[in-house]
């Protein structure tokens, strides 16, 4: 995970802690007698997450080969992988699954249903048992037996609340087949959301260990200045901290760096096992021109989630249709035919043919009843589809905003970087030539330090948004190149 800022930092001992608090007084000291006081570093940026309503999609079934050595890992081959193993497409292709067991079920009620019967019968009887007592006549009769080959047939011929069922379980499987369609985009967007966190940790990392390398400057600067006697132990005690601190600073980054890579891992399915590192960087790339009325409008054609609720809509009229035609009578035909006889060699045909007319009398209370459940349904997925649209707009608008504010904050946030950079370039000349102290030159470390969080926070910010835009116009899954390289 990206660091949000500089303010999160364990202590590294009770020594540096009060180390710490000693400089800190004096800088305060120093600030009071001077007029002025120490720079407080600006809040960092909020980065805004993409929105993962699913936690499944962090998840994968893992591939079980690990490789040897570390492999070369590109958002194409990440993207491809979580594609092929993450845990919440692989789930919801199951469910269509389950969307078409259940539309064949509803099919066969409308099919005729075919079976066979074979009996092969040996008996005897009690007369006596069943009531039957002749004098003279045997009690027990038998045994004997029959051979029964048969086969019946059972139609409804005319259902009408069957078939709207069939119909409302139909546009379920196609529902659920485009809910696959929508899942493959949240796959970009999780795996691309990640593989982006990777990368922001790894310029991060380098950022600071750029700063650490100039605190350590600092301190032998300091260090050098005390032992000629021309600078305070305070110079030292200073710069130290700022040493330290910028330690702490990478220690957590390079944490954070791994956590990150374990969760992209995880998400396309490559062993926790496998070493690998990521190919590519993100570099700046505006994606100007854009059209929010034209991306609103592509966002409603596009999107598969839309798509997959419209057909709940039109599955929920079918079956409030269904619970409808319940009232109306069912004609059903069944019959039977074979052969029947002691044996094979000594049987005849016979059969038998019905045709029924079911009418529901007396069924109010459930006829009722399936009809408000039917009813509550359709307005539940309606309004849900309402709700949808409005989200749509909502979510592309929203990413646009999120594209402008940070293609500025970048800017900014690089030309601050240059300012720090320049900042302490002269405050390290100024110490070292005897002009003043190192306070400037701590406070344009932490300056420096604080430009580099901010445009790397910046950049993410700005890719993750025209992540979330491709996304949000239900076009990631063959655009997302586009979106991530500017246009």
């Amino acid at each position: 995970m990206l660091k949000a800022g500089k303010g999160n930092r364990t202590s590294a001992g009770l020594g540096c802690a009060l180390l710490a608090i000693a400089v800190t007084a004096s800088l305060q000291a120093r600030a009071q007698q001077t007029g002025g006081g120490v720079s407080t570093p600006p809040p960092p940026i909020q980065v805004i997450q993409p929105q993962i309503n699913n936690s499944t999609y962090e998840g994968s079934v893992a591939v079980p080969q690990v490789k040897p050595g570390v492999i070369g890992l590109s958002l194409d081959d990440a993207i491809q992988m979580g594609l092929q193993h993450n845990l919440g497409l692989l789930l919801t292709s199951q469910t269509t699954q389950s969307a078409r067991g259940a539309e064949l079920d509803q099919l066969q009620a409308l099919l005729p249903t075919v079976n066979g019967d074979i009996k092969e019968a040996e008996q005897e009887t009690n007369l006596e048992a069943e009531g039957l007592r002749i004098s003279g006549f045997p009690k027990i009769i038998g045994p004997y037996g029959y051979t029964d080959i048969r086969g019946s047939l059972n139609w409804s011929l005319l259902d009408l609340s069957s078939l709207q069922n069939y119909l409302a379980a139909k546009h379920d499987f196609d529902a659920a087949k485009l809910s696959v369609e929508d899942a493959r985009q949240m796959v970009v967007l999780t795996v691309g959301n990640a593989y982006l966190r990777v990368i922001a940790d790894k310029a991060q990392i380098a950022a600071d260990k750029a700063e650490l390398a100039t605190a350590r400057v600092s301190l032998n600067q300091a260090m050098d200045q005390h032992s000629a006697g021309t600078a305070p132990k305070l110079d030292v005690l200073r710069a130290r901290v700022d040493y330290q601190t910028q330690e702490q600073t990478l220690i957590a980054a390079q944490n954070a760096f791994e956590k990150d890579k374990i969760a992209l891992a995880r998400a396309i399915g490559l062993p926790l096992e496998q070493k690998y590192v990521a190919t590519e960087t993100a570099p700046f790339a505006p994606l100007d021109h854009i059209d929010q009325a034209q991306a609103v409008s592509e966002a409603l054609a596009s999107r598969q989630d839309l798509k997959a609720l419209e057909q709940k809509v039109e599955a929920a009229k079918h079956a409030r249709k269904a619970a409808t035609y319940e009232r109306l009578p069912v004609i059903k035909f069944s019959g039977n035919y074979g052969d029947i006889g002691i044996n094979v060699a000594n049987s005849h045909g016979t059969g038998n043919a019905v045709g029924s007319l079911d009418v529901p009398i007396f069924e109010e209370p459930k006829l009722r009843g399936d009809a408000k459940q039917a009813q509550a349904q359709l307005d539940e997925e309606e309004a849900k589809l309402s709700d949808l649209r409005g989200q749509i707009t909502q979510d592309v608008d929203d990413s646009i905003l999120d594209i402008e504010s940070s293609a500025k904050q970048v800017q900014v946030a690089k030309s601050n970087v240059a300012l720090a950079a320049e900042e302490l370039k002269e405050a390290q000349e100024r110490y070292v030539a005897g002009v003043s102290d190192n306070l400037a030159v701590s406070q344009a470390q932490q300056a420096l330090a604080q430009a580099d969080a901010q445009y790397v926070s910046s950049l993410y910010a700005h890719n993750v948004a025209k992540l979330s835009l491709a996304r949000a116009m239900g076009i990631a899954g063959r655009n997302y190149k586009t979106y991530l390289g500017g246009k």
